[in-house]
């Protein structure tokens, strides 16, 4: 079309009119016409080039909200990115994000703290199909347990060599690291005597902070429909802490909430962190605090 537009263009150039007597004759000039002006003159061709093609129609397709909150796979998940992430946990514990989830989960459990004494009575059961049905909980609930649940998920990750399962393993073991570093610490500090009178390490309730860390790594793996279960098995171990009078409302309510903190951190260190990190200086030591925002 446009070699044809240009010939006749020429064909113009070249015409001219007959000359009159005694006149010079007409030497035809051949001129430069822009694009765009045969393109107005052709209004086939103008409305051709000025449709958009049926690409450049087609929107663009809007990202998945549920995906970009799903941790990226690393390139590795061997031990030592393991060794590795566990340590950025460590440092990525303080946030603005944690802060509010631990303001929560206290806040509940200073509410919760007058009905501490009289709860668990009322959840006991004389029915024995009752006291078998919560039964199996604190074998779930128990670190070993957990960690050779994860311990699978990762070795089956490994061994097929599906990076995606591999690395949902890898974040199981870090949360529930994570999880162990945040309630023996506090278990010592409060001191607080169990229900049942058995030992000093009732506050908060570790199988609690295990499985909510268990349950919340998966909903950021999988998305909250496939996390449900996951949730669901959380407060069943939950509730059994307080129906086996092992702990009380407000030790597995701040355990729930510190299980949360672990798997949120392993598996999303947020837009806005902070790291502290200890530095020499001249005459002692100083700790640096670094902002990333992402």
């Amino acid at each position: 079309m446009l070699i044809a537009t240009i010939v006749v263009f020429v064909g113009l150039a070249l015409r001219s009119a007959p000359p009159a007597a005694g006149a010079d004759p007409v030497v035809p000039v051949i001129t430069e016409v822009p694009t765009s002006a045969l393109v107005d003159l052709l209004p086939s061709a103008g409305a051709a080039s000025a449709a958009p093609s049926a690409q450049e129609q087609t929107p663009d397709k809007k990202p998945d909200p549920a995906s970009e909150k799903k941790p990226e796979t690393p390139p590795h998940t061997g031990i030592r990115a393991l060794l590795d992430g566990v340590k950025e946990d460590v440092l990525h514990l303080p946030s603005k994000q944690n802060l509010y989830l631990a303001m929560i989960g206290g806040g509940l459990a200073i509410g919760s703290h007058p009905f501490d004494q009289n709860f668990n009575v009322r959840l006991r059961s004389h029915y024995d199909i009752v006291n078998k049905a919560f039964a199996p909980a604190k074998y779930y609930g128990n670190t070993p347990e957990q960690v050779a649940l994860s311990l699978g998920t990762y070795a089956i990750g490994r061994i097929f060599d599906k990076p995606k399962v591999s690395h949902l393993g890898m974040d199981l073991l870090r949360a529930q690291i994570l999880t162990e570093f945040l309630v023996q610490p506090l278990k010592l500090a409060t001191h607080r005597e169990r229900p049942d009178g058995s030992n000093h390490m009732s506050f908060p309730s570790g199988h609690a902070a295990v499985t909510f860390a268990a349950a919340t790594v998966i909903e950021r793996h999988l998305g909250w429909k496939n996390s449900v279960l996951g949730y669901m098995i959380a407060s069943y171990v939950a509730a059994s802490r307080l129906h086996d009078n092992r702990h009380y409302l407000s030790d597995v309510i701040f355990g729930a909430a510190v299980g949360s903190i672990a798997g949120r951190t392993v598996t999303e260190h947020g837009r806005e962190m902070w790291t502290f990190t200890p530095a020499a200086v001249p005459g002692g030591v100083a700790v640096l605090a670094t902002r990333r925002v992402r």
